[in-house]
This record gives structure tokens, C-alpha cells and sequence, in this order.
């Protein structure tokens, strides 16, 4: 069974970071996409990053391209997300997806992702 167990959120202010984890079990890395999405209140929820296990690269919006990264610990099966300079408009609910890869490469297309963890909330302050 596929279990995504995220971690480190909190309240931080602005211009502020934090590393946020996702620790899966029940399956191989190098088979899977995680894909790290937000929700905030009132707001659709949107694909902020992925990791592909079957060629490491990874994808990033352009609401976070430059202030985000996703690093790896493979030992631990685990997929972080570090985030930076954070914004108040970067407040929301963060949330860890996985998706079996069939290509190569991933996508923050949340209707691909089968697998979700349940959430961390971070919040930034002004």
C-alpha cells in the first residue's frame, strides 16, 4: 500500500524558508512522480512542482520557479520541498501526490496522480 506522509509546515514570515517533507512507502522512486501541489482558501488548488524517479529532473511553476527546490534522499524515500523567499501569497495547504511513470517525465497535472498525502499547512506572515 502507497502511504505519502508529509511534514514542516508552519508559520513563518515573509522572505522566510522551509523544507517540507514528503516520506513515502510502498514504492520504489525510481517508478514514481511526486508532484508537490497547494491549496489555498477559495483558490483552485495548483501544481507547484514534481519530481520524475525516472530521470531526477524536476518541473517547477512560474509562480515559484527560482524559489523553490525539490531535493532527494533516496535512503529514505523521501521528497522534499524547500521553499524560499516565501511570499503571504505562497499560504496554503501543501500536499505530496505520487504517480506511477509510464514516460519519463512528470507533470503537475493532479488528475495523474493517484496517491496524496494529507497535507501541511504553511502560513506566512506580512
Amino acid at each position: 500500500e502507497v502511504q505519502l506522509v508529509e511534514s514542516g509546515g508552519g508559520l513563518v514570515q515573509a522572505g522566510g524558508s522551509l523544507r517540507l517533507s514528503c516520506a513515502a512507502s510502498g514504492l520504489i522512486l525510481d517508478d514514481y512522480a511526486i508532484g508537490w501541489f497547494r491549496q489555498a482558501p477559495g483558490k483552485e488548488r495548483e501544481g507547484v512542482a514534481c519530481f520524475s524517479g525516472r530521470n531526477g529532473r524536476t518541473y517547477f511553476a512560474d509562480s515559484v520557479k527560482g524559489r523553490f527546490t525539490v531535493p532527494t534522499d533516496n535512503v529514505k524515500n523521501t521528497v522534499y520541498l524547500l521553499v524560499h523567499s516565501l511570499k503571504p501569497e505562497d499560504t496554503a495547504v501543501y500536499s505530496c501526490a505520487a504517480s506511477r511513470l509510464y514516460g519519463s517525465s512528470c507533470n503537475t497535472d493532479d488528475s495523474e496522480y493517484h496517491y496524496w498525502g494529507q497535507g501541511t499547512q504553511v502560513t506566512v506572515s506580512s
